[in-house]
């Protein structure tokens, strides 16, 4: 997997990471945002925010009382705990964002998470969303990223036109539904999608 560079860390309350490649990373990323939930795994395994951030509903009663100082309520209920996190973070100046615990335990949620990735990069933030079988990443126009020979990836249409890719096992196109677009193979060490619009790209580690 190959590392960028962020800004910030968000962790979800979903399954807490156990790749070892995205504990690494995590490792690497100066500032950490909890969301409410995410807060009660991160402590729990002997570790500190910078901030903890929600509306409060999942965060421990021990863990509100003891880390007060780094809480940062948000009432606003039209919103999710990741969504106000990236919100925060970005009135801080930090766009470039790295996303664990969005999935896992609740698949609505899970799908919430995901399709939320593609408002924070209309808002103007570099999203990545980490899991423990790959990562999600918004993208919009032409991209080139870097792979192996036989790397697993999906793409996922969301407003693209005139698509086409260079450097996967099967051709690409205007996909109409989300299933269309999943199952494709990386041929060698990169690959490209040529489009217009904004399309989600997962790639399995």
């Amino acid at each position: 997997m190959k590392k960028r560079k962020f800004d910030a860390l968000i962790i979800g309350n979903g399954e807490f990471p156990q790749h070892p490649d995205v504990l690494s990373l995590m490792k690497e990323i100066p500032f950490v945002a909890c969301c409410d939930g995410g807060a009660n795994e991160y402590i729990s395994r002997g570790l500190l925010p910078d901030i903890i951030i929600g509306d409060g509903d999942s965060l421990s009663e021990e863990n509100k009382a003891k880390y007060s100082h780094l809480v940062h309520y948000v009432s606003d209920q039209e919103t999710n705990d990741q969504t106000k996190a990236v919100n925060w973070l970005m009135k801080q100046e930090k766009r470039h964002i790295a996303i664990v615990g969005a999935c896992g335990k609740r698949e609505d949620h899970t799908l919430g998470n995901i399709s939320l990735l593609m408002e924070y990069q209309k808002a103007g933030a570099e999203v990545r969303s980490y899991t423990n079988y790959g990562v999600f990443i918004p993208c919009k126009g032409s991209r080139c990223f870097q792979s192996k020979a036989g790397q697993q990836v999906s793409i996922f249409n969301i407003s693209a036109k005139n698509m086409s890719a260079n450097g996967l096992r099967y051709p690409i196109y205007d996909f109409t539904s989300w299933w269309q677009g999943t199952l494709n193979e990386c041929t060698g060490e990169e690959w490209s999608v040529n489009a217009e619009g904004e399309y989600l790209v997962f790639i399995n580690y």
